[in-house]
Parts: structure tokens; sequence; C-alpha cells
């Protein structure tokens, strides 16, 4: 069985808690239930607590959760938190004993991973304190590989992030040893010395109207688009849809690296075009793709976000190998030439693009005025040699129309 699961614990022993999403509206309910049942403070008279009983606890979030006692020692009781995983030390004033509620099993699952034996048998604290970075309050995807023969013992899982195995990435760590050596090949990280490349995005039939972002300009004329993901997808085509399913995906997959990425090898090899992790000014890692090298001393390579069309001059600290399953995505943005007009014969303005003079900076900004931040749609005219479009504004009239009014482009029949 596959499913999602959001991981709510991670145990001192390396045991992963899960809670499956198809859980949480259960889960909530009961939650509700209980605050309106237990208000106020904990037991205050004495009471002799049993290892293993079943009780409420006041968080330090003042909220009430089911537990169980693991521990008793004088005036401290340590507790499971029975429907999130994590034990913790909670004076007896915080605790009251109840029967309610103990005819519902738990809402979180302790799991194991299946066919993974962690370095000297057990998961060293550095291990356990790197899972919970990585996984605590995470969506994942779990494949349940095998049942307990106890049903209060750990499920033994394979378990995904970003489409990535954790099995696998443990054990590219060093922090333990992955019986199952197809998923570790399956998982293909850190395969940076081949030379592979990304999928280009499939573009919606020419003559339809189709809802986009710009992305980025290069100049009036030439833009990056985005298929628009963000509008009603039900009444759009399937490449759209799927569009937006890729989006999704790789936002989620992009995420993870993040988190990951101090763990990805720096590139050693500067081909050109070859796809890569890249880190850009708001100190997130995006792909990218190598464009040239700009200066040997020290070294600095030009790169284009292929999700985004922008460009960025990197050092190579700035720079890390990409794992293999981020090429499976197409890239999102397109580049596009805008039908229907031209730089004006005419135009007096003497800032000019340094690298399109033939348009002036006023013409661009202008530009950029009219799609920033606006509802777009488009319509592909040709895709060979180029992609041309027609660009629409949120008012439906052609976006270049106010370039033409102020004088800073004319019409091209």
């Amino acid at each position: 069985k596959v499913f999602q699961a959001v991981v709510s614990c991670i145990g001192g022993d390396g045991t992963i808690y899960i809670i499956p999403k198809s859980f949480e509206t259960a889960l909530n309910k009961l939650m509700a239930e209980i605050q309106n049942t237990f208000r106020g403070l904990g037991l205050l008279i004495p009471y002799c607590w049993k290892k293993g009983e079943a009780c409420v606890v006041r968080g330090s979030d003042t909220v009430w959760y089911r537990a169980k006692i693991v521990e008793v020692s004088g005036s401290t009781l340590q507790v499971q938190y029975i429907d999130r995983g994590y034990i913790e030390s909670i004076p007896q004033c915080h605790l009251y004993p109840t029967t309610f509620y103990t005819g519902i099993p738990p809402f979180c699952i302790p799991c194991q991973l299946y066919k993974t034996l962690p370095i000297g048998n057990f998961w060293q604290q550095e291990a356990v304190e790197y899972l919970q970075e990585l996984l605590k309050n995470e969506e994942v995807e779990i494949h349940v590989k095998e049942l307990p023969d106890n049903p209060w013992d750990k499920l033994s899982i394979s378990l995904y992030f970003g489409g990535m195995s954790l099995s696998s990435f443990m054990a590219y760590q060093r922090y333990c040893v992955a019986e199952d050596c197809q998923d570790i090949q399956k998982l293909g990280v850190f395969e940076g010395d081949l030379s592979p490349s990304y999928l280009l995005q499939p573009l919606p039939v020419p003559g339809e109207t189709f809802p986009v972002t710009v992305t980025h300009l290069v100049s009036p004329k030439e833009v990056y688009i985005c298929l628009d993901s963000s509008e009603n997808l039900t009444k759009h085509s399937a490449t759209e849809r799927s569009a937006s399913c890729d989006s999704e995906s790789l936002s989620k997959a992009l995420k993870w690296c993040n988190k990951i990425v101090k763990t990805l090898p720096h590139l050693t090899n500067f081909k050109k075009e070859l796809p890569c992790l890249a880190e850009y000014v708001d100190g997130l890692w995006y792909r990218a793709k190598l464009l040239s090298i700009t200066q040997l001393v020290p070294v600095q390579i030009l790169v284009q976000f292929v999700d985004y069309g922008t460009y960025l001059v990197a050092p190579t600290s700035r720079l890390r190998h990409i794992p293999c399953h981020l090429l499976k995505y197409p890239v999102q943005a397109v580049r596009v030439l805008l039908a229907g007009f031209r730089p004006a014969s005419d135009d007096k303005n003497v800032e000019r693009i340094p690298y399109s003079p033939e348009w002036s900076l006023k013409a661009l900004w202008t530009m950029v005025d009219c799609v920033e931040g606006k509802r777009l749609s488009a319509s592909i005219l040709t895709v060979s040699p180029e992609v041309t479009i027609s660009l629409y504004g949120d008012d439906k009239n052609l976006v270049h129309l106010k370039l033409i009014e102020m004088g800073l482009a004319e019409l091209d029949q």
C-alpha cells in the first residue's frame, strides 16, 4: 500500500512516527472533543501513577493530548503522546488519568525503514537528530513493505521525500546500510558526471488561448512565460493540467532539495548546458543550466534558471550537482517572441538596452509594467523556427498596444 503521511516525530531509537493524511480529519475531531472535555489544570491531588496507564497531558502549548505513562520517577512522569509518538518528562500537575478515548487506536504509526541497517546496529544520536531536522512535520510518501506480527510493533516501510528514498539517502550519508540495492540504483542522486538534460515543456496547440505568467523579459519582444496553474484547471486543456501537476510536484521536490543541499557535491564539470542546482540571491536553490565561464580567476559561471528564464553570474560555491530525479520535470519557463510589433523607428530615447540596442530602456520598463503581476493569456501563432505568441493583458487587449500608444513601438504586420 502507498499513501501520504506527515512525520510527527523521530524517536530516540530512530523510530519514525507517521500520521496518515487520511487520519487527519478524525484526529482533529478527537482533539477538539478532548479540549471541550478537559479544561483548566491537571490533577492536583496525590495519585499513584502506574506504567502504561492512560492519561491526558496538558502540553507546553496548553493543548490537551492523549498519552500513556512510560516511566514513573518521583514527581515527574515520562509520558508518550500516543497520537504524536514523542516522549516527554512532565510534572504530575499537568496530567489527568482517564479511561476516556482508550477504545480509539493511536493515530500515529511507529515505523522502521525496510531492509535498512544502521551503522553499529542502532541509530547514532547524530543520525536521529538529522532525521528529526529533515522529516519532522513534513509530508512524505509511504510504501508499506512488511506488516509486523504484533500489531503494536513497527511497520516496515520505504519512505520517499521529494521523490528520493530515505534509506538510500541515509546510506549515502554513511548513517546506515540499505540492503535493497535496487532502491539505491533507482535513487541516482549523485551521478553528476553523466550528461543529462532537461525535458521541454509541452505546449498547447496553436490558436488555443491559455493563461500564462511572464517570468523574465529579455527585451519587449523576447520574454519567458510559464503556463499559469493558479486558475481553475477544470476548463483547461490536458497540457495545462499536466503542467500544473508538474509545477506543484517540482516545487515540493525543490523544497526537499533545499533541505539537503549541503550534502550534494559541488560541480567539477562545467560543460555548457549541463543541468545543475544554483543558489539565487534569495538564498534558495533552483534548477539551472550552465551557459559560459565569464571569469577564470576566481571562476565565475553564467547560469540560467530554467524554470524562470533569469540569468545569474555565480561562483562555483553556489553551484551543485542536481539530483537526477529533478530532471524528470519539464522546464517551466518557455522562451517566446511576441508578435505584432517592432521597435519604433523614431524612438528618441537615448538610453538603450545594451544587448538589444534597437529597443530603448523606457520601452523595456513600460513592458515590465504591462506584464508584471498581471493575469495574462496567450495564443501560439507559430512554433518554428521560434515560438511566437500573441500576448493579452487582463483587459483582453494585446499588451504591446501600450508601447505603440507611447511611441515606443510600431505595428508590425
